[in-house]
């Protein structure tokens, strides 16, 4: 016997709880600098954030967040994944796209295939209609055992001629070295977008000849519509938005199926899922285990929950990736792959990470780009063994409860798209335009402010990076890409490309002169801040280090630059930042700015006395401020000087 006595837990869990929260409230205080009883809300709520859903995200879960047992892989309500027998060796099926490549013919994309699937590839994604022709699908396919790959394609208008060949295709197609029995992991998708790319824009085909196709040969191994999510994730719309639309679509094409006379449970079988994943990592979890959530009880009031396992096909969005320093779009989509891997999709495709730069510009060759995108899932599958083991985040408190909140919100929209009269009607009407559009416009916000950063656009710009040349950023002509294509970075970057334009046209960027006061050390964290901030608008500064007034005349006459900003700290301010701005207005710079809150300047314009023209700080529209200086910088004709501040 151990006579040591037993380590007795809390009460129960509310009083562990309330510990927690004393304790965090104490932090906050302390971080504040006030007393606990003046923080202006609880812990929790402090502590919480929103979602782009305007779901909230608190800071801890506990058991108290517990939930009902989801039930297992393959069995419903599927929450934890389609397939009851993926082989865990395999995991998800590593899908490469192929076919979009113009400089190479039928032959070439076939010997392609065959060595990215001797490389790792298990799951292809044809293009048809460029490269690739419907005539050209036995040839590009030669050698390929299609009843161990699967095959989605994406033939646009040519969708049902596609279709049909490739359906005669797999009748004469060579049967694999081993025997094997058809499941989730080895289905194919004839990849029908008709209702999704109505909204996109995507060259589509007639949703009445699909339907007709569909129920004409039905084939549980083959699933005729693939509903896509990411024609609405890469126009701007949230997670929880993108799966209420594509269960509003699934369910209009579930009504003509069974219209068409299909059973239920046979029209369930012939509907797919693509899914845009980005690189928040838990909302792309949350985003596969909800929709599969939601499809099932879709699939449970049809009356056939045994056919209610949605596939998942999860591509990262193109949507996310930049094209200034697109090297960091392998790690966005090394976020977003292990997000889709852990969230059970069948199906995962990474993109190159050069996929959003116009063709003309890519610097790199497409075998490197497609081995890159390809190896980020291998290493993810083979060496951090990611796929062997079935829903990993199963159970996580804030995993299950993000996955509740997730679903219950995109069934409110949901129900609001049925009572608007259904998907087509609510795509007639210009509802779901809007929803995006809105949806699209918080984001910008977001981005503009700063508060969604992306990584060697808005923050950590290279201005020095070699220019892709003009009016890149609104390009939508790309692989997988739509009309309606509206990347986050994008407004950052067409200021970029109108940098470049200026640097190419006059030599030189639009350019600000930063007065810094006081040390270096007094000063470097705003300059720094500054500096940033402005070139993720394309404009460069000058730094010339600590400055007196008595500087600032020669200064800005060196610098030929109608705009400058003060930087330094709150005292420094107070001590030499009036005298400075006069030595700046003095000098014939038009535009005076203050690094930090204008708070900080020591006098205010009731006073009767000269204030900066604005401030550069956290939290500003910082798309709109560098447009309006951008402009300034390419226009203004700078006092006394007879010459213009890099002027296009």
């Amino acid at each position: 016997m151990n006579d040591h006595p037993v380590q007795s837990e809390p009460a129960d869990l509310d009083d562990r709880y309330r510990t927690w929260s004393q304790s965090a409230a104490a932090v906050l205080a302390k971080s504040r600098r006030v007393d606990v009883d003046d923080l202006p809300d609880t812990p929790e709520a402090l502590l919480s954030t929103t979602t782009a859903d305007g779901l909230t995200v608190r800071p801890l879960y506990t058991r108290k967040d517990e939930t009902a047992e989801p039930g297992l892989p393959g069995s419903f309500p599927y929450v934890r994944g389609a397939d009851p027998g993926r082989d865990v060796t395999t995991g998800w099926r590593v899908t490469e796209r192929f076919g979009d490549d113009p400089t190479i013919d039928a032959a070439t994309a076939n010997t392609d295939i065959l060595e990215a699937m001797n490389n790792g590839t298990s799951g292809l994604w044809i293009a048809v209609g460029g490269t690739v022709s419907t005539g050209d699908l036995a040839t590009v396919l030669d050698g390929v055992y299609l009843d161990l790959a699967p095959v989605t394609l994406d033939a646009g208008a040519d969708g049902i001629e596609a279709a049909e060949a490739f359906t005669a295709l797999r009748a004469t197609a060579p049967e694999p070295p081993v025997g094997t029995t058809p499941s989730v992991s080895t289905t194919h998708s004839l990849g029908l977008s008709p209702l999704t790319a109505a909204f996109s824009g995507r060259p589509t085909v007639d949703t009445a000849r699909a339907t007709a196709l569909a129920a004409a040969r039905h084939d549980p191994s083959v699933r005729t519509f693939r509903v896509d999510g990411t024609d609405f994730a890469t126009a701007g719309a949230d997670n929880g938005l993108e799966i209420a639309l594509i269960v509003g679509a699934a369910v209009t094409h579930l009504r003509d199926l069974t219209d068409a006379g299909l059973s239920a449970a046979n029209a369930l079988t012939q509907i797919s899922f693509g899914v845009s994943v980005d690189d928040d990592q838990f909302a792309s979890i949350a985003k596969l285990r909800a929709l599969r959530k939601i499809w099932a009880r879709v699939s449970a009031v049809v009356g056939s929950p045994e056919a209610g396992g949605a596939l998942t096909h999860a591509v990262t969005a193109l949507s996310m990736y930049s094209q200034r320093d697109p090297w960091v779009n392998m790690l966005r989509s090394t976020v977003a792959a292990f997000g889709a891997g852990v969230g059970g999709a069948d199906q995962v495709t990474v993109l190159p990470y050069d996929a959003a730069l116009p063709e003309a510009t890519r610097t790199s060759s497409s075998t490197f780009t497609r081995r890159i995108a390809r190896n980020t899932q291998l290493l993810l599958l083979e060496e951090s063994n990611i796929g062997r083991v079935l829903d990993p985040a199963g159970g996580s408190w804030f995993v299950e409860s993000l996955t509740d909140d997730l679903a219950s919100n995109a069934w409110a929209v949901f129900t609001d798209i049925e009572a608007a009269g259904g998907y087509r009607a609510a795509l007639e009407s210009g509802w779901v335009a809007d929803r995006v559009g809105e949806s699209l416009a918080r984001r910008d916000v977001e981005v503009a402010h700063r508060r969604k950063p992306v990584t060697g656009v808005s923050e950590f710009p290279n201005l020095d990076e070699k220019p892709l040349g003009t009016d890149a950023a609104d390009t939508t002509d790309l692989v997988t890409g739509s009309p309606r294509l509206a990347r986050v970075g994008r407004a950052f970057e067409e200021l970029r490309d109108r940098s470049d334009a200026v640097l190419a046209d006059t030599g030189r960027r639009p350019t600000v002169l930063l007065l810094p006061l006081g040390s270096v050390a007094e000063h470097n964290g705003r300059t720094t801040f500054v500096a940033n901030l402005l070139a993720a608008g394309g404009i460069a500064v000058i730094n010339p280090g600590p400055v007196t007034p008595d500087d600032i005349a020669d200064l800005a006459s060196a610098a030929d630059t109608p705009v400058a900003v003060i930087c330094g700290t709150k005292q420094r301010y107070a001590e030499a930042g009036p005298e400075a701005l006069a030595a700046a207005r003095s000098a014939g710079l038009d535009r005076v700015l203050l690094a930090g809150p204008e708070k900080e300047w020591p006098t205010t314009e009731s006073d009767g006395t000269a204030i900066p023209d604005g401030s550069l700080r956290v939290g500003i529209d910082a798309v709109a401020t560098l447009r309006d200086l951008f402009d300034t910088l390419t226009t203004s004709t700078r006092a006394g000087s007879g010459t213009t501040g890099a002027s296009a």
